[in-house]
């Protein structure tokens, strides 16, 4: 844990010497924060509006069970494990941040432009610590297209290890499916995550490395 810890230290002072990396991870962090802090202003804003209800042929097939324990696990045993890998290498959390950045902006934008009512046989997804985000409050009208499948997914792309990209590409996939059946979001919301994230990730890249020779993302 030692040499974690002094080996961390030393890559993130190298990183934070370069100015093409101090000059974007301060404001990439500051506006990330500011993100999260409009999450419990926006959600239960977007909570009051009716939305259209989807015929989802897929979903209704699918059993509805209350599964917020493992999609719990999941979510947060990638998280832990990303932000190890993020203090260790200062570059994943650069390229993380401004991707999520870019993430979050689609998001918010296809809420607000593509309004929907929860699917049928919906389970409400008891997360204390995700909830705390949405203002402590039970949201289910954030649908298209799904947050839990895109940061995990967003995750996995920025992952430089290939076992660490196998397990959070899996864990994505794990992920989906649960949602799917505690019928948290239409399986359009789940196709489309993937799509948004990866432009965003291409977006976010580009801006947090440009031309950078070294940086080992």
């Amino acid at each position: 844990m030692f040499e974690f810890l002094s080996q961390s230290k030393k890559n993130w002072l190298a990183a934070l010497r370069r100015p093409s990396f101090s000059k974007k991870v301060i404001p990439g962090t500051i506006i990330v924060a500011a993100i999260l802090s409009a999450m419990p202003f926006f959600f239960p804003a977007i909570e009051k509006r009716n939305g259209t209800l989807l015929n989802d042929w897929i979903l209704s097939k699918l059993p509805s069970y209350n599964l917020s324990v493992p999609i719990f696990i999941v979510i947060w045993l990638m998280g832990l494990i990303s932000i190890m890998r993020a203090f260790r290498d200062p570059y994943i959390y650069l390229v993380f941040c401004w991707s999520y950045i870019f993430v979050s902006i689609f998001r918010a934008a296809s809420i607000i432009f593509i309004p929907l009512n929860p699917p049928v046989g919906l389970v409400e997804l008891i997360d204390p610590l995700s909830n705390t985000f949405y203002g402590n409050a039970v949201i289910t009208k954030d649908l298209f297209f799904s947050g839990h499948t895109s940061t995990i997914f967003l995750m996995f792309l920025c992952m430089k290890n290939k076992g660490d990209k196998i397990l959070t590409l899996t864990a994505t996939f794990i992920l989906a499916v649960l949602l799917m059946i505690q019928h948290i979001h239409y399986v359009i919301d789940i196709v489309a995550a993937p799509v948004f994230t990866y432009i965003s990730y291409l977006i976010g890249k580009r801006i947090a490395l440009g031309k950078d020779p070294i940086s080992p993302i």
